[in-house]
């Protein structure tokens, strides 16, 4: 019989209240999910959920009694959020499915710990564990396929994708961070003969879990087989997968923090307008969609690390540099400085106020990144040739 290890989480004090409060009886509440599963792998656990036997009105009166806060965050779904200081915990009613279209799901509640197991997508998600005790509760052989690192469907693939067409997404999401290959061949069949049905959902969702997937340390291999598979053309028919592997190498050898939008951009071509196109289908947030941009221009070159960076911001210099397989050593320690001029300086030395000084503005500025940055004492020189050559102009 499996046990839950200790861990960090597992001994918070607000959580212990949490559990006596749902469940000074017992068997009324357990630990499931992604805290189990990951506490099982000895890695850190960091969403905590709850699954109950008390319907959605019990838990809040419970909560109420025991001075918990709570938000109904999802309640015709059975689920609420206790807000406790050592972080939130979703706690959400025993369910089964009565109707699914694919996108969403009609839910009853139930009272049977299997029934709930078995709406679940796959069966190392499918852990519950007493919060007590730490007695394991595998119905489908989630902890031996935890051991052997295999991301499997509860019951039939096909049946879980059609219930949710997202799944085909999680699955490939959830085998690049816990998966070994061989992959299993029932859901990669399932998943192929599924993907077309991804054109269904929301285009939010798709891109959230792209964006996922793109955070994990090394997710190339997998976005590869979503290419092979015919997954990924569905849902970025624009995708290069080969050119997300050289990225990732890159992202190494620098030692730069993984990060979504770069290894998006490097699914993407080189062209602004694709950038943007894809951005907007897939409803990323504006901040994104302005690095993509960004990123998109790499055809141009990376050129000189440090005035891409002042031109840019760090990020958007890191993105192209990595993308043109560049280094970004002169980046390393270096605070990207401020021009140390102002336009009341001009003006005190006899420009009137106007375009001509912003022009010399600009003309020092260029001239002051060309030579790489220097001290106040050269700005003030470059500062006065620029207005001696205003003024003789002007002659």
């Amino acid at each position: 019989m499996a046990r839950l290890p200790a861990a960090e989480w597992t001994g918070r004090s607000d959580l212990v209240a949490l559990v006596d409060a749902l469940d000074p009886e017992g068997d009324s509440a357990r630990y499931v999910g992604g805290a189990v599963r990951d506490t099982l792998l000895g890695v850190e656990a960091h969403d905590i959920d709850i699954a109950t036997r008390h319907e959605p009105v019990e838990v809040i009166a419970r909560l109420d009694a025991a001075g918990v806060r709570s938000v109904p965050t999802g309640i015709a779904h059975g689920t609420v959020t206790a807000i406790l200081d050592s972080g939130n915990v979703e706690i959400t009613t025993l369910r089964h499915d009565v109707e699914t279209d694919g996108r969403r799901a009609k839910v009853a509640f139930a009272s049977d710990w299997q029934d709930d197991a078995a709406r679940r997508d796959f069966t190392i998600n499918a852990l519950y564990a007493d919060p007590r005790t730490g007695e394991v509760f595998d119905y489908f052989g989630g902890v031996e396929d935890l051991e052997n690192r295999r991301v499997r469907f509860i019951g039939d693939a096909r049946a879980r994708i059609r219930e949710d067409h997202l799944r085909i997404l999680r699955y490939f999401r959830f085998q690049a961070r816990f998966g070994s290959q061989p992959a299993d061949e029932q859901a990669e069949t399932a998943c192929r003969e599924l993907a077309p049905r991804l054109t269904d959902l929301s285009r939010e969702r798709v891109g959230w879990e792209l964006i996922n997937l793109l955070s994990l340390p090394d997710p190339s291999s997998t976005v590869e087989r979503m290419a092979e598979l015919g997954v990924l053309p569905q849902v970025m028919p624009e995708a290069n997968a080969a050119a997300l592997a050289p990225l990732i190498m890159a992202e190494r050898r620098e030692g730069v923090e993984p990060d979504p939008i770069r290894r998006f951009a490097a699914l993407l071509p080189a062209d602004p307008a694709t950038a943007a196109a894809t951005a907007s289908r897939l409803r990323l947030s504006n901040s994104q969609r302005k690095r993509l941009a960004q990123a998109a221009r790499r055809e141009d070159g990376p050129g000189n690390a440090r005035e891409l960076a002042y031109r840019l911001g760090r990020d958007e210099a890191v993105d192209r540099i990595l993308l043109a397989g560049a280094s970004v050593a002169p980046l390393a320690g270096w605070e990207i400085p401020r021009l140390p001029l102002k336009g009341g300086e001009v003006v005190a030395r006899g420009i009137a106020p106007g375009p001509e000084v912003a022009r010399i503005l600009h003309e020092v500025e260029n001239r002051w990144v060309a030579e790489g940055f220097p001290d106040a004492d050269r700005v003030a020189e470059l500062r006065d040739e620029a207005i001696a050559a205003a003024v003789a102009g002007r002659s």
